[in-house]
């Protein structure tokens, strides 16, 4: 099974028009957050739909320094994931996505869901949980979501977007489903698997090293 994007190179810089967050001139910003273009091919006999999820997997385990503008997040603070995109339920018909086609723009209190386009489903990302004590701010973010790691992270974070191709045509998540909630669902389910991914940072120090 093969997978690729049309919006950057595997492995490279992601464009600021595909991240939540961008430098501003008074500190980052929010940005187009357009959901990247990504195509696949290969699917293997048995597939019967299709899962797609990314996730950071260098998101700082404590938030005590996160956004300090006088000092930076250390390299060896343990990191755990962030799901930004959690898609189910893809019908192997489509053998594509548009860039900006699932996201355009970031959307306070989070975009709806699950409903999504080709009849998939969408589930929780976790800008849910970085938001939930923001007045403003909080809500269901469903779908898409982009970069917006800390401006003063000491790593330059890792995107990976995963597609599942899966036994079944519909996941056992109902609702507002979390990444781990789809993991456990996807547990038995996966026949095959492809990977792309992409380098984002917002610290000025090491925007030459990965946006």
């Amino acid at each position: 099974m093969k997978l690729w994007s049309d919006s950057w190179p595997n492995g490279e810089a992601i464009p600021e028009r595909c991240a939540a967050g961008k430098p501003g001139p008074g500190g980052p910003t929010f940005s187009d957050n357009l959901n990247p273009h990504l195509a696949w091919s290969e699917l293997p006999a048995g597939t019967k739909s299709l899962v797609l999820v990314c996730h950071d997997f260098d998101v700082p385990s404590k938030g005590d320094d996160v956004n300090k503008s006088d000092r930076e997040v250390p390299a060896d603070l343990p990191r755990v994931d962030f799901f930004h995109w959690l898609l189910v339920d893809l019908p192997t018909s489509v053998a594509s996505i548009a860039e900006g086609e699932f996201s355009r723009g970031f959307s306070a209190r989070g975009k709806p869901g699950p409903a999504a386009a080709h009849g998939a489903r969408q589930g929780l990302n976790d800008f849910t949980g970085w938001f939930a004590g923001d007045a403003q701010m909080a809500g269901s973010y469903f779908g898409y979501d982009g970069p917006f790691p800390p401006f003063n992270d000491s790593l330059v974070h890792h995107y990976v977007f995963t597609l599942y191709a899966v036994d079944v045509d519909r996941l056992a998540v109902d609702g507002a489903f979390t990444g781990a909630e789809l993991r456990e669902a996807l547990a038995g389910h996966v026949l095959d698997t492809a990977t792309h991914s992409g380098t984002y940072t917002l610290n000025p120090r090491l925007r030459g090293a990965g946006r």
